[in-house]
């Protein structure tokens, strides 16, 4: 590979670097003054980041805490039921299911022995 002529319409590198350092100025001016805007002129809309923001009164403030905290009570009480809905059921209750069971352990003895053949 052969390195490239030097063209003379090309702008040479320092030249660039030149009028790149003379614009900075400018261009660092144009955007510092979109940065902030005066107080008293409308806005328009702004994303939610860059709106400022107004402070709440304590009692505003205490007032959306506990919509806050009232929405996360009756969530956590859906999931709890939600939950509990789709567990099984025991079939028996508890009381008489001790001699259902000793009924079943004496059935399946029985049922697996080879006691009923003779």
């Amino acid at each position: 590979m052969t390195t490239p002529e030097e063209d003379p319409e090309l702008p040479g590198l320092e030249d660039v670097l030149t009028r790149a350092r003379a614009a900075h100025g400018e261009m660092a001016a144009a955007l510092d003054e979109d940065q902030e805007p005066e107080s008293d002129e409308d806005l328009g809309w702004q994303p939610v980041w860059k709106r400022s923001r107004k402070l709440k009164s304590k009692a505003a403030e205490k007032l959306q805490l506990h919509k806050q905290r009232r929405r996360l009570q009756d969530a956590g009480k859906r999931r709890l039921t939600a939950g509990e809905s789709r567990r099984p059921r025991p079939r028996q209750n508890r009381i008489g299911s001790a001699a259902a069971r000793r009924d079943a352990r004496a059935l399946s003895r029985v049922r697996h022995s080879t006691a009923w053949l003779w």
